[in-house]
């Protein structure tokens, strides 16, 4: 498949990668500007073969997915869970200058060693240009943004939860909780209030997409400084059996949580032992015969739907956490194909 596929590229593409339609992506990293690089062909996603993967080459995609200056090439290795062993390579070497607009404007070439496996897979790190401070965690916090190379706050005025969403999706922590002022003087900023106003309509990718005020123009006060909440990026584990088969559990605020079965099925369990690292779901245990005992304590969601092509559970759709009308007897249990 993956030679078909260099094939195919080499006839038709010629010195450029695939056409302005080319969609790229970072997967499996911290946050959507970090992780293993994969390109879109005929709607499936494929990796990047690691030889002559650069700095230059980074810093094009990270400028084209709107997150700043590229900070390294790390091996895609690095990001969990790996590529599926069926999931297709461009096995050809893509060579930027570093000033181009997207990949897709760069040079194609052959490589010199042979067909790439999922071993060299290639990886990107930018330059992440938002990021909530001084909270609990990396999906909470005051919101600062990166202007000439120094952090700011933002001005709460015309803050909404329309801009709250931008900021959840761009650090990759889900769905947005909250969005406040924050008065607690201990954790105020303390440096410049780069944008007095900030209007999103929800659906931007990045900060930067939405409307902002002059940089730096602020007459606000770090009294006014804007406070976001996140759902937070899940950590699954899988109890009662081995690390890739028993009732699903999911960690919310420090507190580990059992899962409803309302709605759970076949697209679920695909995106649980893919995030897992676990391979592929090979039973649905039945209501009547889970082999796993019940959990106790927290049932943290309900009625969770995927579409299976989700890479973490947290981008599938589920009700408010904490909310459901389950008891333990209904608790999820998945059992994949990796041992």
């Amino acid at each position: 498949m993956t030679l078909l596929l260099s094939l195919i590229l080499a006839i038709c593409t010629g010195p450029g990668l695939l056409g302005s339609s080319l969609r790229v992506r970072l997967v499996s990293g911290p946050h959507r500007c970090e992780g293993r690089v994969e390109v879109e062909q005929n709607g499936q996603w494929g990796t990047l073969c690691d030889d002559g993967w650069n700095l230059k080459n980074a810093a094009v995609l990270c400028r084209e997915l709107g997150c700043g200056a590229a900070k390294g090439t790390p091996s895609g290795l690095k990001y969990l869970p790996l590529a599926d062993k069926n999931q297709d390579i461009i096995n050809q070497q893509i060579t930027c200058s570093g000033m181009e607009a997207s990949l897709a404007q760069c040079k194609l070439e052959e490589l010199d060693y042979g067909i790439c496996t999922h071993e060299e897979d290639s990886g990107a790190a930018c330059d992440q240009p938002v990021q909530l401070a001084d909270g609990p965690n990396r999906c909470e916090g005051r919101v600062e943004v990166k202007h000439q190379g120094q952090w700011g706050s933002v001005c709460k005025a015309g803050w909404n939860l329309h801009a709250a969403k931008v900021v959840c999706r761009q650090l990759g922590c889900g769905r947005a909780l909250l969005t406040q002022a924050y008065y607690n003087r201990a954790v105020q900023g303390q440096w410049p209030i780069w944008l007095s106003w900030v209007s999103c309509s929800g659906e931007e990718l990045t900060l930067q997409e939405c409307s902002l005020s002059p940089w730096g123009e602020s007459t606000c006060t770090h009294d006014q400084d804007t406070w976001v909440q996140c759902e937070g990026p899940f950590e699954l584990r899988l109890e009662g059996g081995n690390h890739c088969a028993g009732r699903l559990e999911v960690l919310h605020r420090g507190l580990w949580g059992s899962v409803c079965d309302d709605d759970w099925g076949e697209k679920e369990d695909q995106v649980v032992c893919k995030q897992l690292g676990c391979g592929k779901p090979v039973s649905r245990p039945s209501h009547a015969k889970k082999p796993f005992v019940p959990g106790a304590g927290q049932i943290w969601l309900d009625n969770v739907r995927c579409t299976g092509n989700e890479t973490s559970l947290e981008q599938c759709q589920h009700r408010f956490w904490g909310y459901h009308d389950c008891t333990h007897k209904e608790d999820v249990a998945v059992i994949c194909s990796k041992p």
